[in-house]
């Protein structure tokens, strides 16, 4: 192999490791820039989580919504703010009360049924609401003070 042939080599082959670092330069500021833009979207939702809880809890305390609509919107949003959220004591009737009333019909399933069937799931859901809504409205209460006190979740 001649000198000239070996120079040739070695000059190609610096010119595609700086090309693959340059490639692999662009890549990594590619890959920090969607983990910022990840990280901002996670805490803008956050945010949009927690003035959303802080309207529900403060219709659920006035009675403005239903017991059950507003306790499925409750514990779904603790969920999104903090998963370990919903298993505060002081939480807890939230997730209670979905249970209780997870297996009733919402939405379009609902219009499918019967008016019989319709009107015994009103009378469950009353008597659930019933029920709980001493231990609801509690929580719904604890929510917007621990809100006061600067309650955040995960950020």
């Amino acid at each position: 192999m001649s000198l000239t042939y070996a120079l040739l080599l070695f000059f190609v082959a610096v010119v595609v490791i700086v090309a693959l670092a340059g490639y692999a330069y662009r890549l990594r500021k590619e890959v920090k820039r969607r983990d910022a833009f990840r990280v901002a979207e996670d805490q803008q939702a956050q945010l949009k989580s927690l003035e959303n809880l802080d309207w529900v809890t403060a219709a659920l305390v006035q009675e403005q919504v239903d017991i059950t609509e507003g306790a499925w919107r409750c514990k779904v949003l603790l969920e999104i703010i903090d998963p370990s959220l919903t298993e505060k004591p002081e939480f807890q009737a939230f997730a209670e009360h979905y249970e209780l009333t997870k297996h009733l019909k919402t939405h379009s399933a609902r219009q499918q049924l019967t008016p019989r069937e319709r009107m015994e799931e009103d009378r469950e859901r009353l008597a659930a609401e019933e029920q709980m809504r001493d231990a609801v409205l509690a929580a719904a209460q604890s929510v917007l003070t621990w809100r006061k006190k600067g309650g955040q979740g995960l950020h």
